[in-house]
C-alpha cells in the first residue's frame, strides 16, 4: 500500500506552523514558530499583530521544514489546513498559503475543523481505540464529544461561557501573573494548598461546563483580601482554582465514560498540558481500568502536525475543497460535516 504524506498549515491564532506526517501516525517533520514573546508585553494575543507576523515568518516556515529531509512537494499527497474557528485574520493567512500551494501542484485542499485537528493529535501517539471519550480543553473550548469511528463525533457537553483555557488566563492575571499565565498557574499550584472555599461551577447532571462564575469568585476574593488589607496567599488561591476545576472536568468526564460504555479516553488541547489535571487523570483512569491517551506537551498547543494527522483521515473520508474555500471565526464540528462530508 503506497504511503500517503499529507502537509498541514496551522495559523490559528498567534504560531504559524507546518508539518509533514506519513499515514496520519508518522511525524516527518514539524515546525511551530510562536508569537508568544511578542504578545506577553500586551497580556494577550493581539490579532492584527498575529496576522502581520504570520505574513513575516509563512515563508520562513515553510523553507525550513523543507530542509534536511528527503520529502518534496511532488511526494505530498494532500494539503490540509486550519480553516476555522480562530482569529480571521491569521487565519486567513495560512488559507492562502495553502490554497496557492493546492493549486500550484495540483494536490487536493482538505479544511480541517481546529478542535478535530486537536483530537487528531492523539493518534501521533496511539491507535486511536473506539468507542471513546475525548475532553476537549484549550483556550477557547471546553467540550466532551464521543466518538464511534474515525470523523464521526458526537458532541455531548461543552462549555456555556468561558472556555477553561481562558479562564485559567484571566485567573492568573488577577493574581499577578504574567501572559501566558496558565502555566504559570498550574506550577504555582503545586505548591499552595486547598484552603480557600470556591463555587462547583456547574456542578450538575448535566455534561456541559461553566467557568465565569469560579472567574469572578476569584476576582472577589481577591478584591476583598486586598480591601481587608490582608496579604493574597496566590499560592492558596491557584491550588484552590485548580482544585476545583479539575473536580468538575474530571467528574462529568468519568461520569459520560460510565454512561456511554466507554473505555477509551482521550484528553486533548492546550489546557491538556497542565500537570495536575494529567494527574489526576491518570490515577482516575487506572482505579477504573480506562485506557487514557493524552498526547505529549508538543501536540497539545498549536501545531500542525496535528492538522495534517486529521488531513489524513478527513481524506480517506473524501472531505476536500475547491478554491472557494474560506475562513469561519466559529465553527461547530457538526457544521463543517455537513458541509465537506458526504457520507454522513
Amino acid at each position: 500500500m503506497k504511503d500517503c504524506y499529507i502537509l498541514g498549515i496551522e495559523s490559528s491564532c498567534d504560531e504559524m506552523s507546518a508539518s509533514i506526517i506519513k499515514n496520519g501516525r508518522e511525524e516527518i517533520k514539524t515546525v511551530v514558530l510562536s508569537q508568544m514573546d511578542i504578545h506577553k508585553k500586551y497580556g494577550g494575543v493581539v490579532p492584527e499583530i498575529a496576522s502581520r507576523c504570520h505574513i513575516e515568518s509563512a515563508t520562513m516556515v515553510l523553507e525550513e521544514l523543507f530542509q534536511d529531509i528527503s520529502i518534496n512537494m511532488e511526494d505530498i499527497d494532500g494539503i490540509s489546513v486550519t480553516y476555522g474557528p480562530g482569529l480571521v485574520g491569521s487565519l486567513l493567512i495560512g488559507l492562502e498559503i495553502a490554497k496557492t500551494l493546492s493549486f500550484i501542484y495540483n494536490k487536493p485542499l482538505i479544511p480541517v475543523h481546529h478542535i478535530v485537528g486537536h483530537i487528531y493529535a492523539n493518534s501521533l501517539v496511539n491507535e486511536l481505540k473506539f468507542p471513546l471519550i475525548a475532553l476537549v480543553v484549550s483556550g477557547g473550548h471546553t467540550d466532551l464529544i464521543y466518538m464511534e469511528d474515525h470523523f464521526k463525533f458526537k458532541k455531548i457537553g461543552g462549555t456555556l461561557d468561558d472556555a477553561i483555557g481562558e479562564c485559567y488566563d484571566k485567573v492568573a492575571r488577577v493574581i499577578g501573573l504574567e501572559y501566558p499565565g496558565g502555566p504559570l498557574l498550574d506550577k504555582l499550584a503545586t505548591t499552595g494548598k486547598d484552603i480557600y472555599k470556591l463555587p462547583k461551577p456547574l456542578n450538575d447532571n448535566s455534561y456541559d461546563f461553566s467557568f465565569s462564575g469560579i472567574k469572578t469568585a476569584v476576582i472577589n476574593l481577591v478584591h476583598n483580601e486586598q480591601q481587608k488589607e490582608n496579604k493574597v496567599n496566590v499560592e492558596d488561591i491557584a491550588t484552590s482554582f485548580q482544585e476545583t476545576v479539575i473536580d468538575i472536568l474530571t467528574k462529568k468526564t468519568f461520569r459520560a465514560l460510565k454512561e456511554y460504555k466507554v473505555s477509551n479516553l482521550i484528553v486533548c488541547g492546550g489546557v491538556a498540558a497542565n500537570s495536575g489535571l494529567r494527574n489526576r487523570l491518570d490515577l482516575l483512569s487506572k482505579d477504573n481500568n480506562i485506557s487514557l491517551s493524552i498526547p505529549p506537551i508538543k501536540y497539545c498547543t498549536d501545531n500542525a502536525a496535528m492538522i495534517a494527522a486529521a488531513g489524513y483521515y478527513a481524506l480517506k473520508e473524501n472531505i476536500t475543497s475547491d478554491s472557494s474555500l474560506n475562513v469561519k471565526a466559529v465553527d461547530s464540528i457538526d457544521e463543517y460535516l455537513k458541509r465537506y462530508k458526504t457520507n454522513i
